[in-house]
């Protein structure tokens, strides 16, 4: 496909700029000529060539309203429409971020209504909406577990990370000056608990736990592991990036969890692929509640405010407060569907996953031959070893199908490793055809390796050199002296 300035012609336009009806001036006496760009190179194309070519660059893109995207929740979940309509709403959109109270009482009710709506949906005693993101509200999170052992005058120093952690909650027990301590996976894919009977000392702030975990697995020793953290004194971190997999079915705060991060974008309505913006409410139990960031949406009698009477709070986290409109697609996503619905998408999103599992698994090496929940991780170890075929290659020849590539190479702690995360919205017969292309590309692999490690075949451009890539992009053009 040519660039804009390749199929430039002199003298083409695309607008009609009208006649000027103001003196003219001469800007570069005007503001200098150090300002101008007099040698700017612009291309040179009628309309339709403009047209077409955005609109032929488009259609080179790959996005959840053209095909089933296997990572779903992560990055590219469907989203109803009305729910990005609701939030376009005039009321929603218009009102200044710095407008007075008495002209916000709407948007300052939907906050507060959706910080009780949340604080019932998982158990907790209060969210905050401001964390824009969900390692935004690990950081959150993690400040005020912090700011609760100084006000009790422990000095707790390590936070434990499982080894099948996101990579963020590391980061963010770093950033809070906590020395990140390892916890290793069990056989069957869940918390080792002689470990953490062994690391759980008074050194310990907290334990950050995903559940399910970055495997696609429910840990079932989760009461167990509650009474470990709790009986030493420490409080019990949950990543909730995974509440697709649970919401409705159970809650964290019933299962011992002190603090909660979400992820809006991942479980309630808001499209983040592309760096769309996210939210991270985070949610506490009763002995965190003071620590909330400020300003917190209150209620006094029929009007609502932002106050930051609270004196023992981590102070403000986010210019004003989080991104209002991501909160009003949750919002209207668990209006309209109720609890009844919410429960209802856990299910699909839980039978999907495992449909997937169930079909790939002869197929793909499975390291844990578990139930999952809304996610399941298949390894490549085998295969590349007998053909050196590796996930990558399985990766890139998705592409040639019609499908945009999984999450490979993570979770860390399995070789080889390919997630797929269906999500609830996906019919039987979508995912049948996926199945069918992660078939027939475990087949081809054996008749056809080097079919495979060649892929993707079907776009403009091949496999690229990824570390290059990565550490030397180039991505200008450069016009030669033949104009190319």
């Amino acid at each position: 496909m040519e660039l804009l300035f390749e199929i430039s012609k002199p003298g083409r336009s695309g607008v009609q700029i009208p006649a000027s009806d103001v003196p003219a001036v001469n800007i570069g006496e005007a503001i200098g000529a150090k300002y101008l760009r007099g040698d700017l190179d612009l291309p040179e194309v009628a309309e339709i060539d403009l047209v077409r070519h955005y609109t032929n660059l488009s259609r080179r893109n790959f996005g959840v309203d053209l095909g089933f995207y296997p990572l779903g929740s992560c990055t590219m979940k469907y989203n109803p429409k009305i729910n990005e309509n609701i939030a376009a709403l005039p009321g929603f959109t218009g009102l200044h971020p710095l407008a007075p109270e008495v002209f916000s009482q709407g948007n300052l009710e939907l906050m507060y209504d959706m910080q009780k709506l949340l604080s019932s949906l998982f158990g907790m005693a209060d969210f905050t909406l401001q964390p824009a993101a969900g390692a935004h509200g690990e950081l959150t999170g993690v400040m005020m577990i912090k700011k609760y052992f100084e006000k009790l005058g422990h000095k707790r120093r390590q936070i434990l990370i499982p080894d099948a952690a996101h990579g963020t909650n590391p980061a963010s027990g770093a950033l809070c000056g906590f020395e990140t301590v390892t916890l290793r996976s069990s056989a069957e894919g869940g918390v080792d608990l002689a470990h953490l009977e062994s690391l759980m000392t008074e050194e310990v702030a907290a334990l950050m736990l995903t559940n399910p975990n970055t495997l696609g697995l429910f840990e079932r020793n989760i009461e167990k592991v509650a009474t470990i953290v709790h009986g030493r004194g420490g409080l019990l971190y949950g990543d909730g990036a995974n509440a697709n997999a649970y919401l409705g079915k159970t809650r964290p705060g019933d299962l011992g969890f002190d603090v909660i991060q979400l992820n809006l974008h991942k479980t309630f309505s808001t499209p983040h692929g592309g760096g769309g913006p996210g939210s991270g409410p985070v949610g506490v139990g009763k002995i965190l509640v003071d620590f909330l960031p400020v300003p917190r949406v209150v209620k006094n009698g029929a009007a609502y405010s932002l106050s930051e009477d609270f004196p023992d709070t981590i102070g403000r986290v986010r210019a004003f407060y989080g991104n209002f409109s991501v909160i009003v697609k949750a919002c209207a996503y668990i209006r309209s569907l109720g609890a009844q619905g919410l429960r209802r998408a856990t299910e699909m999103a839980v039978l999907n996953a495992n449909y997937i599992q169930e079909r790939l698994k002869e197929h793909f090496d499975l390291p844990y031959d578990r139930i999952c929940m809304h996610e399941c991780v298949f390894s490549g170890s085998r295969r590349a070893a007998e053909t050196g075929v590796h996930t990558t290659d399985v990766a890139k020849r998705l592409i040639d199908f019609g499908y945009h590539p999984p999450t490979i190479y993570f979770p860390l702690i399995v070789p080889e490793a390919i997630m797929i995360e269906p999500t609830e919205t996906e019919s039987k017969e979508t995912l049948d055809a996926f199945c069918d292309a992660m078939i027939a590309i475990a087949k081809e692999a054996k008749d056809n390796p080097q079919r495979v490690k060649d892929a993707p075949l079907s776009t403009p451009v091949g496999r690229l050199d990824e570390v290059m890539a990565a550490r030397k992009p180039d991505v200008c053009w450069k016009k030669t002296g033949n104009g190319r």
